[in-house]
């Protein structure tokens, strides 16, 4: 490990900003548009709603 680089905080870790970006972020006239890119986003909204929701129940079984 080089000494320059830093150590991640657990804050780094649990930083949900870029999720909330992807899901809260404006459409972008430049950024092509197609069914299947559409489909692909959808399905990977989906996932990580699913995701954060078994992290919340696992997260509330361990302390319940």
């Amino acid at each position: 490990m080089r000494e320059d680089s830093h150590k991640n905080s657990l804050k780094d870790y649990f930083s949900l900003g870029e999720v909330f970006g992807y899901f809260f972020r404006k459409k972008d006239p430049s950024r092509p548009s197609s069914f299947n890119l559409k489909m692909m986003h959808g399905i990977n909204k989906i996932s990580m709603l699913i995701f954060l929701i078994a992290i919340i129940v696992l997260i509330a079984r361990h302390l319940f």
